[in-house]
């Protein structure tokens, strides 16, 4: 039987929020002189420092719980919207279009988002867990940069294939993904002071820091490990 811990569903909320507002920033594109991405990258990097501090704390399986909660939000949030798109405007409402023009791309980033983020969270998540244990819970910097690079990397490519496939040429591509990934993990080591302390103040609030010695590293969970 799981323990109950105290800060545990907070956590685990804030990072579906954090998940669904990005996705939803996301829609528009941004430029910054020569620097390209979308409006996610304004929040979405706070979802990896969230599993990073899941994984570190409460160990791989809650935060692969974390993780399929964020997607089933996100479900639910392209379900209600699509449906919404669908139905009869009123004849007073005239933003149909832009409504559409906006939201209507909204199931494209959703699912270039979801598949991104479960290849780049339990990617982080792995290497994360794994570090820790052969490094027996020493240098956390080095396991929170090390994660971010590895699950960032997968997320920004996959990302940006499915969502702007077809509509940036290759260069502009490898743009937004070189500058994303540098981006998010620039966002990690900026946050690495904050990241450290609310890590340890978690570990004294829950009386735990856990060890992945016999996890089952399974997305899906089969076991109970």
């Amino acid at each position: 039987m799981d323990r109950r811990y105290r800060h545990y569903d907070q956590i685990m909320t804030l990072f579906a929020g954090v998940l669904l507002i990005s996705n939803l920033g996301a829609v528009k594109l941004v430029a910054f002189g020569p620097i390209l991405t979308d409006g996610g990258a304004v929040l979405f990097p706070l979802a990896y420092i969230f599993g990073d501090v899941l994984t570190e704390v409460y160990g791989y399986k809650h935060t692969r719980r974390a993780i399929w909660m964020g997607f089933f939000v996100m479900l639910l949030a392209v379900g209600a919207l699509t449906v919404v798109r669908y139905l009869p405007p009123a004849p007073e409402w005239q933003d149909q279009k832009a409504f559409e023009a906006i939201l209507g791309f909204f199931p494209r980033i959703v699912v270039a988002s979801l598949v991104a983020y479960l290849f780049g969270e339990f990617v982080n998540s792995y290497i994360l867990a794994r570090m820790k244990v052969k490094s027996r819970g020493q240098h956390l910097w080095k396991r929170l940069i090390g994660s971010t690079l590895g699950g960032q990397f997968f997320d920004t490519v996959i990302f940006g294939l499915i969502a702007f496939g077809g509509l940036l040429g290759a260069w502009d591509m490898a743009r937004f993904v070189a500058i994303g990934w540098a981006f998010k993990v620039g966002v990690e080591v900026a946050m690495l002071p904050i990241t450290c302390r609310a890590v340890a103040w978690l570990k004294s609030q829950e009386q735990e820091d856990y060890y992945d010695l016999e996890t089952d590293f399974s997305p899906l969970g089969l076991t109970l490990r």
